[in-house]
């Protein structure tokens, strides 16, 4: 930090202003991310560390459970991605003449290409062919050059999170899942709310799963704060009261947060475009009634008296406007995405060979290369 100051600006703000001029591709701030999570829409996509977001598993994986999970018509693309490609990238893209029966683009015009996904036709592979991907059984062809992290399971036994190591899932489960999870070994004593909660979060808006993950690591620091001042106590004098002390070990938790600058959701969303001003009042009634829903959820499932003040409608306000105001959208780059971009640039000899492979991995091969014509711009993890 001696190349920057923090001030009060007059233009923007209070805000980290640089003394010196950087160079082109220098790293300007390196920061720890406070909470994140994947977009529920994006999920379909992309398999990731649930922790930092890395994708995991391997490239078979990747593209067999999303064409298993497109098979079962839970994608989140509604429509076709082959009109949005740039001029460019349609050169890159196989056509017939290149070889008439390497790729599926052969008597399909763009309507068959956009249809549905929950429709297979005879070249999809069957399930079967498709597990055998996603169970490491089968591998495509020059997937060894892009490595992925292993699969590693949540440490409550919930199926809604992965890891890529076993530091991410701890990390995670000391931060804040522990108290989420709704797995058998969950801390949470109400996971049937829980669960509840999670659903209406994906069904209405999930920057909800972020202002629970908020309170979460407020509560899991208040506890940890909690036990070294009741050890510190009982070392210096004899006494086990912590009652009057509480509240302030509960602030102290709270300062990571605190430091954010808020304001409740309700107030500070930006009116969308198809609302009409008029209708304003109405909109952001309907915020506040929703962001009130959401608590209530939360609160059956994970609600303490001694934590009470956090559960509080004006702070769950603030917490997700805060969100609302300073966060950020988190791209990771999909490697599936470049080993694609290999396949599909295969050299005419190397793609006649492929045809030599057995039917059904060959048929596979195929779909593999469809997939990418289709859904070319779905590849990157999506989070908050």
């Amino acid at each position: 930090m001696q190349r920057s100051r923090s001030e009060q600006g007059v233009t923007f703000g209070k805000g980290v202003y640089s003394k010196l001029d950087f160079q082109e591709d220098e790293l300007v701030l390196k920061d720890k991310m406070l909470f994140g999570a994947q977009h529920t829409s994006n999920k379909v996509d992309c398999f990731v560390c649930s922790h930092c977001f890395q994708f995991i598993g391997s490239v078979e994986l990747q593209i067999g459970r999303k064409l298993y999970l497109q098979g079962l018509g839970l994608s989140d693309k509604n429509g076709c991605d082959f009109e949005a490609f740039s001029p460019a990238s349609k050169e890159d893209v196989p056509t017939e003449s290149d070889d008439e029966d390497c790729y599926p683009m052969e008597n399909h015009n763009h309507s068959e290409l956009c249809s549905s996904s929950a429709a297979r036709d005879n070249s999809a592979p069957s399930d079967d062919t498709l597990e055998s991907l996603m169970n490491g059984i089968l591998s495509l062809p020059y997937s060894e050059k892009f490595s992925l992290p292993p699969v590693i399971s949540c440490l409550g036994g919930c199926e809604e999170e992965h890891f890529c190591s076993k530091s991410c899932a701890e990390a995670d489960w000391e931060l804040f899942h522990s108290i989420l999870c709704t797995g058998k070994s969950s801390r949470s004593l109400q996971r049937n709310a829980l669960v509840k909660f999670v659903e209406h979060a994906n069904k209405t808006n999930d920057i909800f799963i972020l202002a629970a993950k908020a309170i979460s690591f407020t509560i899991l620091r208040y506890k940890k704060l909690k036990i070294t001042h009741v050890e510190n106590q009982i070392q210096n004098t004899g006494l086990h009261e912590v009652a009057h002390t509480s509240f302030s070990l509960l602030m102290e938790a709270w300062r990571p947060i605190s430091m954010g600058f808020k304001k409740r959701w309700w107030d500070c969303i930006a009116l969308p475009d198809d609302i009409d001003s008029s209708r304003e009042a109405s909109f952001r009634m309907q915020i506040k009634e929703l962001a009130f829903e959401s608590l209530q959820l939360l609160k059956e499932a994970i609600f303490e008296k001694e934590y009470a003040p956090l559960f509080s409608l004006e702070i769950y306000g603030h917490i997700i406007g805060m969100f609302e105001l300073n966060n950020l959208d988190l791209v990771v780059a999909s490697p599936v995405e470049d080993y694609l971009y290999i396949l599909m640039n295969f050299h005419l000899l190397k793609r006649k060979k492929l045809k030599k492979l057995q039917a059904p991995f060959y048929m596979l091969l195929k779909m593999t290369i469809r997939y990418a014509v289709k859904a070319r711009h779905s590849f990157p993890c999506k989070a908050a």
